[in-house]
């Protein structure tokens, strides 16, 4: 796959669920939602956001307990907008917005975006 081959599924490695529809965002923002929500915007016309995503997805841990929310920027910009709203962070691409019990813990963009680091806070939250 070419990083401007705007496919749904951008990776191999990681088990994206694609975000479609405003009520997955609601659910991530659940208080009493108990599995973390990571959020991954990215633009498919885009090489610092393809760059981005590929290192994410060679990096995130699959054992992880985390559901994976990927969001195609020039099919759902309208969702982007509505994760900004919700979350009061401002949309950048490519973004990485983790949530969790209804709370931004992790929020990084570009070159920022860093796996290792969600990981950490994952494994930190779990042990408390």
């Amino acid at each position: 796959m070419g990083w401007f081959s705007g496919n749904d599924r951008p990776g191999k490695a990681v088990n994206w669920t694609p975000l479609t529809a405003a009520d997955q965002i609601y659910s991530a923002f659940d208080a009493d939602k108990q599995s973390p929500t990571l959020f991954f915007k990215h633009s498919t016309r885009c090489s610092i956001s393809a760059m981005a995503l590929n290192r994410f997805e060679s990096e995130w841990n699959q054992d992880l307990d985390c559901d994976l929310l990927f969001l195609d920027l020039l099919k759902h910009r309208d969702l982007s907008n509505r994760i900004a709203e919700v979350s009061g962070i401002q949309h950048e691409s490519p973004q990485a917005i983790l949530v969790v019990s209804g709370k931004v813990v992790y929020n990084a963009s570009h070159n920022a975006i860093s796996a290792t680091q969600i990981e950490a806070i994952l494994k930190d939250i779990k042990q408390r």
